[in-house]
């Protein structure tokens, strides 16, 4: 329930703003573009972020998904909803494709290789008859439920919200799951993901056609929303605006996704409105202001705007109260400075058990280790979770033991101080108190003289 509260709050607040008096259209748009950029996005994440994979060409992607649903809905009549899983089905084929021979690139070679496919399939996009060429296909019907037509950006903006707060359910479910661990070993390098034995180019490709899945949808709503379809919106131009959204959110969070999208999308528009007022239209400027700005946004957040909001207002954790359960109780020299000489000075031996009583909070293993059909399954560090029973049961022997010490000790100095006077050899007979060590090698000694008999010193 903790991890569902926050999407609840959002979806509900995101399902209210339609809704606020006096909410101007152009907002709704532009909520409209931010929620098809934050699909992609999310795609993004996985690939980029998650599965250390670079592509600038899942603009292309959403060429695919658009041009599909244009094609079947104004060349054959098909129902709009008929054609998404066509055009999510065409995405994922090309991601196939593509994929075979991409996901077997390495290094610089990887995204140089989606480039260049980024830009063939844009070229091909504007030389196709039957995709319109440069001037695309226009009148694309709208979505429609019943006798409801999303026409409108305020109706339509339903349908694009939904679709992205599933698919970043779906994406955080599958990061979960056994294949997003996998995904997850695709970062540190190929070689320790097969050492666990995962099928890095079996999980590569996985991940390659889950990311154009995404795109193809989000073309295939961007098409319902404009209602025409271009090569434009589909170029390398797009593909890397996309990839920005990724990394300025945060490339390795599902909503730093949906926050990326939100902060490229609002920072162009802003700017393309209003440099051109300021500098009366000379030169595009806008572009060079936003590359910079962009650049500036990574210095003071290099992992992402999302880790560093979460880190600093968000999620603040709360400060812990400092350890107490490895103080030592004061010693017995330490009492005219009213037993505080010693306090809180951890020795080895309760360090030693601080660490140990540590590493055993991690041995319950999670849910997915205890189901019956998975009796052999190796446990993981990420699956098992801590042992909050141990912990307290551990947090309580230790303020015993720490309690018991402290009786001990004062015990010992009290009798100590009263004995002092003794013989070696009387001094803590019959006590459990430091003078019995005294006693035994004093008993020790005198039986050792009286075996060798010695005659005493005569007087003279």
């Amino acid at each position: 329930m903790g991890r569902r509260l926050p999407v609840m709050i959002f979806a509900l607040a995101m399902a209210a703003i339609p809704f606020i008096p006096g909410m101007p259209p152009f907002w709704i748009v532009l909520l409209d573009n931010i929620g098809l950029s934050a699909l992609v996005a999310m795609g993004l994440v996985l690939l980029t972020g998650v599965g250390g994979l670079t592509s600038f060409g899942q603009a292309a992607f959403c060429g695919f998904g658009a041009y599909t649903t244009a094609v079947l809905t104004t060349a054959y009549g098909l129902s709009p909803w008929l054609t998404l899983p066509l055009a999510l089905l065409v995405s994922g084929i090309a991601a196939v494709v593509l994929g075979l021979v991409t996901v077997r690139l390495s290094g610089h070679y990887l995204p140089l290789g989606t480039i260049a496919w980024g830009l063939g399939l844009f070229y091909l996009f504007s030389k196709l008859e039957f995709l319109g060429r440069n001037d695309g296909i226009s009148g694309i019907p709208p979505l429609a439920i019943g006798s409801l037509k999303m026409i409108d950006p305020g109706t339509i903006y339903f349908a694009i919200w939904i679709a992205v707060l599933l698919c970043a359910l779906l994406t955080m479910n599958l990061l979960d799951s056994r294949t997003g661990r996998a995904i997850r070993a695709l970062r540190r390098g190929h070689i320790a993901a097969e050492a666990f034995g995962i099928q890095t180019p079996r999980a590569k490709l996985l991940v390659f056609i889950y990311a154009a899945v995404l795109a193809g949808l989000s073309g295939w709503l961007y098409a319902h929303f404009q209602r025409a379809a271009n090569p434009t919106p589909f170029g390398a131009q797009a593909g890397i605006e996309y990839l920005f959204i990724a990394v300025v959110g945060g490339a390795g969070y599902v909503w730093g996704g949906v926050l990326g999208a939100a902060i490229v999308v609002v920072l162009k528009e802003i700017l393309q409105s209003y440099l051109p007022l300021v500098f009366h239209g000379e030169g595009q400027l806008e572009t060079i202001v936003f590359g910079i700005l962009l650049v500036v946004l990574l210095q003071l957040a290099p992992t992402g705007v999302w880790p560093w909001l979460t880190a600093r207002v968000a999620f603040r954790p709360n400060r812990q109260r400092p350890d107490t359960s490895l103080a030592l109780p004061p010693r017995a020299g330490d009492r005219a400075n009213g037993g505080r000489a010693a306090a809180g000075r951890p020795c080895a031996q309760a360090v030693r058990r601080r660490d140990r009583g540590q590493r055993r909070l991690l041995r319950r293993p999670g849910p997915r280790n205890r189901r019956p059909d998975r009796p052999q399954r190796r446990r993981q560090e990420h699956d098992l979770q801590p042992d909050h029973r141990r912990a307290h049961l551990l947090r309580r022997n230790d303020h015993r033991a720490w309690q018991e010490t402290r009786q001990r000790a004062a015990a010992g100095s009290r009798e100590t101080r009263h004995r002092q006077d003794l013989p070696a050899c009387q001094a803590g007979a019959g006590h459990d108190g430091p003078g019995k060590r005294r006693d035994r090698r004093a008993s020790a000694w005198e039986r050792r003289r009286a075996r060798q008999h010695v005659p005493p010193r005569p007087v003279r």
